[in-house]
C-alpha cells in the first residue's frame, strides 16, 4: 500500500490546493480496514505513541475504504492540541473522501478520551453527516494501546 502525505497551501489565487508532501511504500497490511492495522501503520510511519506533544492525523478514505491520503491536521502542546473541523473538512474535500478517520495521541499515554475529546470529535462527526463525509472512527493512541470511540460506542 501507497502511503501519501498531503498539507494544504494557498494558491497564488489564495485558494486551498493540496500537496504532495511525501509518499512511503507500506507493506505491512494490505487495508486499512480496523483500529489495529491503523494505529500499526500510524506508529510504523510516524511513531506516534512515542511523540511528546499531541498530534492528530486525518486519513481520507474513498468509498472501498482505502486510504486516499493523510493529513497531519494538528500539533499542540503535552496535552492539547486545536482540532477544527473547518480544516480538516476543507481536507477531506480536496482530495474527494468518502470517509474519514482521526486520530490523536496521548502523550501521557492513557487513552481514556476526555470530556473536551468527546465533544470535539461530536461536533467533527456531525459536520461530517452533513457534508456526506462521515467520520467512521476517532482513535487515542497511547503508550502500547488505543481508544476507539466507535468500539467503546462513544461515536
Amino acid at each position: 500500500m501507497r502511503i501519501i502525505c498531503y498539507r494544504t497551501e494557498l494558491s497564488n489565487d489564495r485558494l486551498n490546493v493540496l500537496v504532495k508532501e511525501s509518499a512511503c511504500n507500506y507493506s505491512e497490511a494490505k487495508e486499512l480496514k480496523s483500529p489495529e492495522r491503523i494505529v500499526q501503520m500510524l506508529n510504523d510511519v510516524f511513531n506516534l505513541s512515542n511523540l511528546a506533544e499531541e498530534y492528530v492525523y486525518l486519513i481520507a478514505f474513498d468509498t472501498k475504504m482505502k486510504p486516499i491520503g493523510i493529513f497531519e491536521v494538528s500539533h499542540g502542546g503535552v496535552n492539547t492540541s486545536i482540532c477544527n473541523p473547518r480544516e480538516i473538512f476543507v481536507k477531506a474535500l480536496l482530495c474527494g473522501a468518502t470517509g474519514i478517520v482521526l486520530v490523536h495521541n496521548h502523550p501521557s499515554g492513557d487513552t481514556t478520551p476526555s470530556k473536551q475529546d468527546i465533544q470535539v470529535i461530536q461536533r467533527i462527526k456531525e459536520v461530517g453527516e452533513l457534508l456526506g463525509i462521515p467520520l467512521t472512527d476517532s482513535l487515542i493512541v497511547g503508550d502500547g494501546s488505543y481508544c476507539s470511540f466507535r468500539e467503546q460506542q462513544i461515536l
